[in-house]
């Protein structure tokens, strides 16, 4: 009678599909076919076989039978895909202390005559500044004064961030 060892964590057993072949390695193994359909068609002279295509198909053929191989029960591809992602990852690793449940807060105790020393003032309210609404006829008449050669028109900027409009008459 046959027995069979059923191991205790079942998501470790690969899935053998035909033989001991697994999905990874069935898809690898069928590239080579897809990439000689594609040569043989695609490239010109087509559907004839010339001397520059074959080691076209013979590279890639070559490649994808060493990457569907087994080395210690696992795919050259995947382990290849480790020490890709191995090589990438960074190699630097900076601790940081300041995180917040390592940082310690030293925080200055203030004593009551120092906080009436920096208790501030209430601020001064200034009056809202009203900006004028001109009408079509102001409008009209600063145009004509900016179109005549008798003027000129400056700007100049101000404190805090003002600006000042000068017209100042040309002298001959």
């Amino acid at each position: 009678m046959r027995t069979t060892v059923i191991p205790a964590q079942i998501t470790t057993v690969e899935d053998k599909i035909a033989g001991n072949l697994n999905l990874t390695q069935i898809i690898i193994l069928m590239i080579p076919v897809l990439w000689t359909a594609f040569v043989y068609v695609g490239l010109p002279p087509a559907t004839k076989l010339s001397l520059y295509k074959l080691p076209l198909i013979l590279l890639v053929v070559f490649v994808c039978m060493t990457l569907a191989l087994r080395i210690k029960g696992k795919v050259v591809y995947n382990w290849l895909f480790i020490l890709l992602r191995y090589n990438i990852r960074p190699k630097f690793y900076l601790f940081n202390k300041n995180d917040e449940h390592f940082r310690t807060m030293d925080l200055p105790v203030f004593e009551k005559k120092q906080s009436r020393l920096f208790r501030k003032a209430p601020a001064k309210k200034e009056a809202p500044r009203i900006i004028p609404n001109f009408g079509i006829p102001e409008l009209v008449t600063l145009q004509n004064i900016i179109q005549t050669n008798k003027y000129t028109l400056s700007f100049k900027p101000g404190k805090k961030g003002g600006m000042y409009v000068a017209f100042d008459q040309i002298k001959k």
